[in-house]
């Protein structure tokens, strides 16, 4: 008899504790340039350690990630699309949107860059290179901040990206630099993933476009709306975000690197 109590008290702190542990999971969803680079793993550690919580990350493109948090799937949501992000907001999705950190977009390419691009003078006029000369580009296409920016480009340069080298992978930042390296084409892609790759001797590509005030690359961070999503871990939510734009985390952000260089920096002032 004893035994049967003994089993079933154990079975009860086991249901118990799996259900606080439960309670204690944030889900965040995030880009792929945030987890690719390794940046999550230096920033969110020292959140759950003083939260006694664990921070579920689900990594796709910004479009994906704004889809998750429409759909209550998510608590918090860090994304770098403003213009998407802005919209997201004023449809009631997304509140307590914050400045978070920032990086920038380069073009790159393989070295001996047959379209020229490097020659260009900027990103726009690059684009009308690679166009007219039909070379060879690999697109996110997967409606990522990156994606969205790289169409923006597009249009700024007047052209539609239809020619036959032109790819759209529908994959996450790393997996299309390698597939550009293995073609040897050109993509537009944010600094940090690119960095974090080449450090790791995993690309064959070339920055060709980076100076250019166009290619800044923000990043938000928002809580799903609590009002429209009853449950959100609107606490948990909000001690997250306080915790991103504090002192500490800023200043793992800033001095996050790849081989020796700056992956991003704060958006967030003293």
């Amino acid at each position: 008899m004893r035994r049967y109590l003994w089993i079933l008290t154990l079975l009860v702190f086991l249901i118990t504790a799996t259900g606080a542990m439960a309670a204690q999971r944030l889900r965040l969803a995030t880009t792929t340039s945030t987890e690719n680079t390794g940046l999550l793993y230096a920033l969110i550690p020292p959140f759950e350690k003083a939260h006694g919580v664990q921070v579920h990350v689900i990594s796709v493109g910004t479009g994906k990630a704004l889809k998750l948090g429409q759909r209550c799937d998510v608590d918090v949501v860090m994304v770098h699309a403003p213009a998407a992000e802005k919209k997201y907001v004023a449809a009631g999705f997304g509140v307590d949107r914050r400045r978070l950190m920032h990086n920038f977009f380069v073009i790159v390419g393989p070295a001996d860059d047959p379209a020229g691009v490097a020659r260009a003078g900027g990103a726009v006029a690059a684009f009308r290179r690679i166009a007219k000369a039909g070379a060879l580009f690999v697109s996110r296409g997967d409606n990522s901040g990156t994606n969205m920016k790289e169409l923006a480009i597009w249009r700024a340069a007047g052209i539609k990206p239809q020619w036959p080298g032109y790819k759209e992978a529908g994959q996450g930042m790393g997996a299309v630099l390698t597939m550009a390296g293995q073609l040897g084409a050109y993509t537009l892609t944010d600094t940090g993933t690119y960095l974090k790759y080449q450090s790791a001797g995993k690309l064959k590509l070339k920055i060709l476009v980076s100076q250019d005030a166009y290619l800044k690359n923000p990043y938000h961070v928002m809580m799903v709306n609590p009002a429209r999503c009853p449950q959100v871990k609107a606490k948990l939510a909000k001690a997250f975000l306080d915790y991103l734009v504090s002192p500490q985390a800023q200043k793992i952000i800033r001095e996050f690197k790849a081989g020796g260089q700056q992956l991003f920096w704060s958006d967030v002032l003293p």
